[in-house]
């Protein structure tokens, strides 16, 4: 749905401004060790580490909030409702199947009627003269000619 798709973004918008926030602290270190010990203004915590921890709380909401927004609150445990849970999850769960026969398809791989095409069963007689498997309904063998 398009409100809950609104929020995956909204998650992952945060997770990548709280990555960002995280992986700028490893280009500001440098500066801040040029600037030798106790230089930091007003005797506070440097600017990397100011930097570090709200964008890991960040990722950490933003993970949360896009968990959310795929799977809905009931789906996501956000609500105990299982009803509700599995009407969230349905649009998900529909999308993995689909990628799941795609994926079997390309491959040729038949679930034996699981995938949802029918399948026959083959009965086969197997010849007492010469092993040879023949259709159930052969009246003679196909390899050797003998009565079934």
């Amino acid at each position: 749905p398009p409100g809950r798709k609104a929020i995956v973004y909204l998650g992952r918008m945060l997770m990548a401004i709280g990555g960002l926030m995280c992986l700028s602290t490893f280009c500001l270190v440098p500066f801040e060790m040029a600037k030798g010990p106790g230089s930091f203004s007003g005797g506070g915590p440097p600017l990397p580490v100011l930097l570090f921890f709200p964008g890991l709380v960040l990722v950490f909401i933003g993970g949360m909030v896009s968990a959310i927004g795929m799977q809905g609150a009931a789906g996501s445990g956000l609500v105990v409702d299982p009803e509700q849970a599995r009407k969230d999850l349905e649009p998900l769960n529909r999308l993995q199947g689909g990628m799941l026969k795609d994926t079997l398809d390309e491959a040729g791989l038949d679930l034996g009627g699981l995938g949802g095409k029918k399948t026959e069963r083959v009965v086969m007689i197997k010849c007492r003269a010469c092993g040879r498997l023949n259709e159930e309904d052969s009246k003679f063998c196909q390899e050797c000619g003998q009565a079934m």
